[in-house]
C-alpha cells in the first residue's frame, strides 16, 4: 500500500487546483485548514492555484493563474459562509492551459461540483475533503426532513472524487456506513507555539471579572443551533452552582448571539477573535466546555489542549483521538447531557484535578503537529496524482495506491 509511485516527476513538484468556498481572511475551522493546507504546498515547492468565491470588492489580474475568483453567495442559513458558482466549462478552460496534476475540492457547493465535472471531462484526478456534517447540521435548522436528501447529495458529490479525505477513523467509518466510497484518514494538527499556556494574561483575566483564582469557563466557536450552546450554558451555570465566583466567557458569534447575550447579560461575548489574541482567550480560561455534537473533528478542541485547559467533551471526534478520559480530560457518551454537565461540575470543586488535566492535556497536544499532518496529506495526493495517471499509462502495478 505504501510502494513508491514509479512515474517520471511524481516525486517532484506536484501542480494543485484547490477549490473552495471559504478561506482566510474568514473565520472558522475549514477556512483555517485550508489557508494552513495552502501554505503547507507552497512552502514545500508545489505549486497551487486556488478557486474560491470573491471576497467583497476584491479583483485578480487576467494572467495571475494561482487565483481564480468566482462569484458567490450567502449561505441561507449560514449567512458568513457563501456558495460559489462556477461553469464547468470556465474550469475546464482554465485547466487545458494550465493542468493540474490534481483538484482537490474542500466543500460541497455548486463550485465543488462544477470543479468536480470539469476534471472529469480532462481526466484529472480529484481529491475531496469531508469538511461538514451538513446532512446533521439541517435539523438544527428546521430542516430535518431533508437530512437524507443532504446526505444523498454529498455522498454523490464525494463518490466521484478518487479519495475523500476525513481527519479520524471514526469519521471514516460514519460515511462508509453511508456508503461513501474511498474514504482516507488523514490528521490534523494544532500550532502548539501559538496556542500555548504561557499566553496566559492576567490582563484579560481583569477584564472579565477575574481577581484572582476564580475559574473561567471557555466556549470558542460559532454561537448557533449545531453547537449545543443549551447544554454548555447548563454545564456553565452548574459549575457556578457550586462555585459563584466561575467566569463564563464564549468566544465567537452566530445567529444565537443576540438571544444568548439577552438572556445571560452576566457572561463575557468576546466576539471573533484570531491569530495571538485568540490564544490570549484560550490560554487565560481554565476549563473548555464543548457539547457540540455535530463536528467532524473540531479544531477548537485540540487548540484548548495545547493551550493547557481542562477539557469537557462528548466522545468523538478530536476528543476521542486525542483526550485520555480522566487523564487528561473528561469524556462524556455522546448524547449523555447529564453526566457532561456532571464532569462539569467535577472541574469545578477540584482545582487541582483541572490544573492536572491542563499539563497531560497540553502534552498530547504538543504531539499533534500540523508539519505531521502535512506529511500524510502529500503522500496521498502523490498517490493519487501517480495512480490515476498510472491507469492512464496502462502501469497501473508500478504505482502506489491511496490506502483507505
Amino acid at each position: 500500500m505504501n510502494a513508491s509511485i514509479k512515474l517520471s516527476g511524481a516525486r517532484g513538484a506536484l501542480r494543485v487546483a484547490v477549490v473552495t468556498e471559504t478561506y482566510p481572511p474568514e473565520i472558522n475551522g475549514v477556512a483555517r485548514t485550508v489557508g494552513l493546507m495552502v501554505e503547507a504546498l507552497l512552502e514545500r515547492g508545489h505549486e497551487v492555484q486556488l478557486i474560491r468565491p470573491r471576497q467583497g470588492a476584491e479583483r485578480v489580474s487576467s494572467v495571475d493563474r494561482t487565483l481564480r475568483l468566482v462569484a458567490g453567495f450567502p449561505i441561507p442559513f449560514y449567512r458568513h459562509l457563501q456558495i460559489g458558482f462556477a461553469r464547468p466549462r470556465l474550469l475546464q478552460k482554465d485547466w487545458s492551459q494550465w493542468r493540474p496534476d490534481l483538484v482537490h475540492v474542500v466543500t460541497e457547493g455548486p463550485l465543488g461540483w462544477a470543479a468536480a465535472i470539469a476534471a472529469g471531462r480532462l481526466g484529472i484526478p480529484v481529491c475531496s475533503d469531508f469538511h461538514t456534517n451538513f446532512h446533521r447540521y439541517s435539523r438544527h435548522y428546521g430542516f430535518g426532513m431533508l437530512s437524507g436528501a443532504v446526505a444523498r447529495y454529498l455522498r454523490s458529490l464525494h463518490n466521484r472524487a478518487d479519495c475523500t479525505l476525513v481527519p479520524t477513523a471514526q469519521m471514516r467509518a460514519n460515511l462508509e456506513a453511508l456508503a461513501f466510497e474511498r474514504v482516507a484518514v488523514v490528521g490534523r494538527g494544532v500550532d502548539a507555539r501559538l496556542f500555548n499556556p504561557a499566553r496566559r494574561s492576567e490582563r484579560l483575566r481583569a477584564a472579565w471579572g477575574c481577581t484572582g483564582n476564580e475559574t473561567v469557563a471557555l466556549h470558542v466557536g460559532r454561537i448557533a443551533p449545531e453547537k449545543n450552546l443549551g447544554l454548555f450554558v447548563d454545564a456553565a451555570l452548574g459549575m457556578q452552582a457550586i462555585d459563584p465566583k466561575v467566569r463564563v466567557v464564549l468566544v465567537g458569534d452566530g445567529p444565537q448571539g443576540p438571544a444568548l447575550r439577552n438572556r445571560h447579560p452576566e457572561f463575557v461575548f468576546a466576539g471573533m477573535r484570531t491569530g495571538e489574541d485568540l490564544a490570549e482567550h484560550y490560554a487565560s480560561a481554565d476549563v473548555f466546555l464543548f457539547p457540540s455534537v455535530t463536528e467532524t473533528f473540531g479544531n477548537v478542541t485540540i487548540e484548548a489542549m495545547a493551550s493547557g485547559l481542562a477539557v469537557v467533551a462528548y466522545d468523538y471526534a478530536a476528543a476521542q483521538q486525542y483526550l485520555r478520559h480522566g487523564a487528561s480530560g473528561l469524556l462524556a457518551p455522546q448524547g449523555d447531557t447529564a453526566e457532561f454537565i456532571a464532569m462539569a461540575a467535577q472541574l469545578a470543586r477540584n482545582r487541582d484535578l483541572r490544573l492536572r488535566f491542563g499539563v497531560e492535556a497540553r502534552r498530547a497536544a504538543e504531539a499533534a503537529s500540523w508539519d505531521r499532518a502535512f506529511d500524510e496529506l502529500e503522500r496521498v495526493l502523490r498517490n493519487i496524482a501517480g495512480t490515476v495517471r498510472a491507469e492512464a499509462d496502462g502501469t497501473r502495478g508500478e504505482s502506489a495506491h491511496v490506502e483507505t
